[in-house]
């Protein structure tokens, strides 16, 4: 029987039917289908979009293709259709396409004078869709595409194409079968487009047959284990689907710190540099618990942190100092935090209470000021900001709650096309209004490296190199033997080491190893430049000595020198008297390079001129001890007296409590958040009773 079935199943192609004798036939089938349609038969890389096996054909496992961007179809959604909120329609040749609709639209009930916001989905979906009566967006381009010979039709085209979610996978990279698989009546794309506090309480409240559950039982306990840690770690808001680019890195480093969790190892040392980033107090607490449950797992953690909470809940505080650069590197204390009330140091001081951050106690008053109506990028729910000028603006929230959204997607990009500055993607909102064009200039001082490469350094991003070549250009020796400040400089032939092109360490090739870098020149010995340009010397110090020194030794040794004074104090008084002069970027820390580019801004001293400067950052206090904080706050209030507006994206109360103007967003992360919470003076705000910010603030102020 069994024999004839098999042969069946091979001379059918897969379908066999049984004929029993008084019985009605009955049909089989070997092949994965139903109702028609063949499926693929499940496997691991089937749900993996890092495997082509997995990913979906649209998009080929990116998320998104290249196609017509409903957002610059329709910019203005404030706008009704009649009123030309289909921007391709507007024109006297292609109002034909609109004219059908705005004629016949009420033979279908489709509301014409009604903001393109407050049409529902389907109403939406027609325009796009069409129907018996006009034909929509999505045939008008497809006719369009069929003309592309002509080059206006190329022309307008391109107008529309932006990089848009693909339609296929939803943005989840993953083949559009992948989603017929369904547990729950919920498929993995489901699953991933949650926050991941929503895919908790998923698979908290699975309910499963006796026989499903001995098969997920282990896979169950890694899931909610892991989803539970990056909870814990206060990333509930994040979608599993994240894209990895676009996290900030306090958030990314929490990731690896889940991750370790999840693998529960024991007897391993962690060490965590500043893992508080990003994060707003409220969270933190949560982040000094997941700390402990890592120490009492048997394992050994070190902790490089500013942060208060961390410090007081820490079972050993090393405190090395007792300033920085060459004042600090020794070790000032070592003990529990009792006994640290005999220290001399910064940190004793404000964690005891001994020195604080001062408030001037004035809040600057403004009237000028920018409006953003209808913000509804990423979670922000349709919200209206007004953003004063003149003033320190600080926008805080807990972590998630769509601060980065409003000012790095929608207040830098729309303001900076305005100036024809920016290229970035403007995030969708309705209008911009009020006095930008008092704006002459949007800067971002963000994190980043400063310069292009290795070779850039403090001395030249600051544009005090120029002065300090001429200055060596002007000794006898250099203008006996005809040297130019071309000489002097480690970016162009002349004086320059060739062996190593100026950079005092070369890399050498290793052909089935990784190449080997930073090993000290030979030629040069790590000096970058020629012997004969290492002859010139100013007060006993040639070029390479001066590059050598740190910002506060250079102060006494051009004492006199106003043109490179000038251009280097900004630098001590962002509290980077520590770093070298010529010391590589790639050697600076994230908060060190985002003040050299704070202490470039305050040597071009605007004052007299009529810039009026809108700066940006985006936690300026990363890696800031509370006493750099101090001298920060009084560089940021410099750019404001020169004339300039600065809004701060801020989780760090000392900041906060000296802002003019707070813009509050929340009430909590991811979906949950987006909405203002509060705009004012701090005054007003810690009289608020459930505002996550207010309570943290109360202390402070």
């Amino acid at each position: 029987m069994s024999d004839s079935v098999q042969t069946a199943y091979f001379e059918g192609i897969g379908d066999c039917h049984v004929h029993v004798d008084g019985a009605e036939k009955r049909s089989f089938s070997d092949r994965f289908e139903a109702d028609g349609m063949k499926f693929e038969e499940p496997s691991v890389n089937f749900f993996s979009f890092n495997n082509p096996y997995g990913a979906c054909r649209t998009c080929e496992g990116f998320g998104k293709v290249l196609g017509i961007d409903p957002d610059l179809v329709i910019p203005d959604k404030s706008l009704s259709v009649y009123e030309g909120a289909i921007a391709p329609w507007r024109s006297e040749t292609m109002k034909k396409w609109l004219t059908p609709l705005l004629k016949d639209g009420i033979r279908f009930d489709f509301p014409i004078h009604r903001p393109y916001e407050e049409l529902t989905a389907e109403e939406r979906e027609l325009l796009w869709t069409g129907n018996e009566y006009f034909e929509g967006l999505n045939r008008f381009f497809r006719y369009m595409e069929s003309k592309t010979h002509k080059i206006q039709y190329r022309v307008l085209l391109s107008r529309y194409r932006g990089r848009t979610v693909c339609p296929d996978c939803r943005g989840t990279r993953l083949r559009k079968d992948a989603s017929y698989v369904k547990i729950n009546e919920s498929s993995i794309s489901d699953l991933v487009l949650m926050p991941i506090s929503r895919a908790m309480e998923f698979f908290d409240t699975l309910e499963l047959s006796e026989y499903q559950q001995k098969v997920a039982e282990r896979l169950l306990r890694e899931i909610n284990n892991r989803l539970g840690y990056l909870d814990e770690v206060g990333l509930g808001y994040l979608t599993l689907n994240r894209m990895t680019s676009t996290l900030s890195g306090g958030e990314f480093q929490r990731i690896k710190l889940a991750t370790s969790l999840g693998s529960a190892l024991v007897g391993s040392m962690y060490i965590l540099d500043e893992p508080s980033i990003g994060l707003h107090p409220r969270d933190t607490k949560r982040l000094v618990g997941v700390l402990k449950t890592l120490r009492d797992l048997g394992n050994t953690v070190i902790v490089v942190e500013h942060e208060e909470e961390v410090m007081t809940a820490a079972d050993q505080i090393i405190d090395i100092g007792p300033d920085a650069g060459v004042h600090g590197g020794e070790l000032v204390f070592q003990g529990q935090l009792e006994d640290l009330n005999g220290s001399q140091s910064h940190t004793a001081d404000f964690l005891l209470g001994r020195e604080q951050v001062k408030w001037n106690g004035i809040r600057r008053k403004w009237k000028d000021s920018i409006s953003i109506t209808g913000a509804r990028e990423n979670n922000l729910r349709n919200i209206d900001v007004q953003v004063p000028l003149g003033v320190l603006t600080a926008i805080t929230g807990v972590s998630g709650s769509g601060k980065s959204t409003l000012v790095k997607k929608i207040i830098y990009p729309s303001i900076g096309k305005i100036l024809g500055t920016v290229s970035d993607t403007t995030g969708k909102f309705g209008r911009l209004d009020g006095d930008y064009g008092r704006v002459t200039q949007i800067e971002f001082v963000d994190q980043n490296p400063i310069g292009k490469s290795s070779r850039s350094n403090p001395v030249t991003y600051v544009k005090a190199y120029d002065a300090i070549r001429q200055l060596f250009t002007d000794q006898p020796l250099a203008k006996q033997r005809g040297y130019k400040p071309s000489h002097f400089s480690f970016n162009v032939d002349g004086g320059r080491c060739e062996t190593c092109q100026g950079e005092g360490e070369v890399k050498i090739e290793m052909q089935f190893m990784a190449d080997i870098y930073y090993l000290t020149c030979e030629s040069c010995k790590g000096r970058r430049f020629k012997q004969e340009i290492l002859d010139v010397e100013y007060k006993g110090k040639n070029i390479a000595d001066v590059l050598d020194m740190t910002v506060e030794e250079s102060l006494g040794f051009f004492e006199g020198r106003n043109a490179i004074i000038s251009k280097i104090r900004p630098l001590f008084e962002v509290g980077l008297g520590y770093i070298g002069l010529g010391q590589s970027s790639n050697s600076l820390s994230g908060g060190e390079a985002q003040r050299v580019k704070l202490a470039f801004y305050l040597g071009k001293n605007t004052r007299n001129s009529k810039e009026h400067i809108l700066f940006i950052f985006d936690e300026p206090t990363t890696g800031l001890h509370f006493h750099d904080i101090a001298k920060l706050l009084i560089s940021i209030n410099a750019l404001i007296e020169q004339g300039n507006s600065v809004i701060v994206i801020e989780h760090n109360m000392e900041v906060i409590k000296c802002a003019d103007w707070i813009i509050d967003l929340g009430p909590e992360g991811g979906e949950n958040g987006g909405q203002v919470t509060f705009a004012g003076v701090p005054e007003d705000m810690v009289k608020l009773e459930n505002n996550h910010t207010a309570q943290f603030l109360k202390d402070k102020l």
